[in-house]
């Protein structure tokens, strides 16, 4: 029974948080074009940088397309 419940709450794990990791939205930078963009996730070699406030993830593209019209990196291109 302890089996069952386990391997019940493992499978709806599995389908629930990649569903969440969809929700996060994060202004990048290119590090040689300087141009900003909206990615769907975070960055993970060098060629972009993270470049939001305080590292800021947002839950919709919207609210981080708006965010990036307010930071300074990327306004002054």
């Amino acid at each position: 029974m302890k089996l069952r419940i386990a391997t019940a709450a493992v499978m709806i794990a599995a389908f629930t948080v990649p569903a969440f990791a969809a929700d996060e939205f994060y202004v990048v930078q290119d590090v040689k074009t300087k141009k900003c963009t909206v990615v769907d996730k975070k960055p993970t070699d060098t060629s972009m940088t993270v470049v939001s406030p305080s590292g800021a993830v947002y839950k919709s593209r919207s609210e981080a397309e708006s965010s990036m019209k307010t930071v300074k990196v990327c306004t002054s291109n």
